[in-house]
């Protein structure tokens, strides 16, 4: 069993590492938060809002690690101290889970993007790394 502490943390953790991964192989384009946040809320394009974005994308990835230890918790999958193959399984899981979520619904629906296979390919990359370092952090951070 973990914590939403736990869970507020180990998104948190995730998120930066993620976000390094992000900087160090991406392409240096706004993050679809920033395209996110040009469309509904600014009047300049995603490159003025890049800071905006990365916020945002933070907030989100806290938010995953929460929605993932309050789920884990509640279907009772034995996420947590001393089972690290079992949360390194759920959280890739969760992570990629989040992948689909992003790339279709985030990107095309909401944002009208119709994202490069590359690209898509890349942000699954990186949402593995968070699933990694999430179920990591959840099995060897307890709080």
């Amino acid at each position: 069993m973990v914590s939403i502490l736990s869970g507020l943390v180990s998104g948190l953790v995730a998120t930066i590492v993620m976000t390094m991964f992000m900087m160090a192989l991406g392409d240096d384009s706004p993050p679809p938060t920033a395209s996110l946040w040009a469309k509904y809320v600014g009047d300049e394009g995603p490159e003025s809002y890049m800071m905006q974005g990365m916020v945002l994308h933070l907030l989100y990835g806290i938010g995953a690690g929460v929605a993932f230890a309050v789920g884990v918790t509640a279907l009772g999958l034995g996420v947590g101290a001393g089972a690290l193959g079992t949360s390194l399984l759920w959280a890739v899981v969760f992570a990629l889970g989040l992948t689909v979520v992003g790339a279709i619904f985030w990107m095309r629906v909401v944002l009208a993007m119709e994202p490069e296979p590359g690209m898509v390919g890349m942000f699954a990359l990186f949402h593995f790394v968070y699933g990694l370092v999430l179920g990591a952090m959840m099995t060897y951070v307890p709080l």
